[in-house]
């Protein structure tokens, strides 16, 4: 079935569509050792994941971590990145059912953009290593202008594509990306499988949470044809 009005998906990328959690938990903790700083753990990590790097690290790292310590930490963060991603048997998959949705989306005529906290380089990274890039008509990063929670990206995406709000939905997995869109005034479509708590993401203002793609797959036929 063939759409017959504009409908925009916005998508999160990291624990959204492609399962991260191994490699971003990773990067931090060879980061943070590298600096001479002790490691975050997991729940520490997963609470900051979509937000601009910079703004991350200086939530993770000590207060009087300093402007210079700070710059050196995020560049070190950005150096494991690149060698975790270039080592053989790296491991960074889609979740199951993401392809399956993307393409359905896409031969039904949604538009789709990407919102995330990743530079350009790492999603161009990401849309090579799965094959995405297709699937998407703009794509929006932190290092574009202001980061989540602010509604710059969204907007955008809206601007670039002649969207509407209620035309307009944003899918994340985090609180970061749940207050970005309900700033936005699009509907915030959680899911419970990336960084994000089910709890979390309803405090957040997520319209619904979902736990797996099927529902998520019905929520979004029900947001397009209703």
């Amino acid at each position: 079935m063939k759409l017959t009005e504009l409908r925009l998906a916005i998508w999160d990328v990291d624990g959204t569509l492609v399962d991260s959690r191994d490699v971003i938990q990773a990067c931090m903790e060879t980061a943070f050792r590298g600096a001479g700083l002790p490691p975050p753990d997991y729940d520490a990590t997963r609470r900051i994941v979509g937000l601009s790097l910079t703004e991350a690290l200086s939530t993770l790292a000590p207060p009087d971590i300093g402007l210079d310590r700070l710059a050196a930490l995020v560049e070190a963060y950005k150096q494991s990145f690149v060698i975790h991603r270039t080592t053989p048997g790296h491991h960074e998959p889609l979740y199951a059912g993401a392809l399956e949705l993307l393409d359905q989306l896409k031969s039904e005529g949604w538009l789709m953009a990407v919102a995330t906290g990743k530079s350009h380089r790492g999603v161009e990274a990401l849309f090579e290593k799965h094959k995405l890039r297709h699937f998407f008509d703009t794509v929006w990063c932190a290092d574009d202008g202001p980061g989540k929670p602010h509604p710059f990206m969204v907007e955008q995406a809206m601007g670039a594509l002649g969207c509407a709000p209620q035309e307009s939905l944003m899918i994340g997995d985090a609180i970061h990306d749940m207050a970005m869109g309900k700033v936005a005034g699009v509907r915030a479509l959680g899911v419970s499988w990336g960084f994000g708590k089910a709890e979390e993401l309803t405090a957040a203002g997520a319209d619904e949470v979902h736990h797996e793609f099927m529902t998520l797959t019905e929520s979004l036929r029900t947001f397009a044809f209703a």
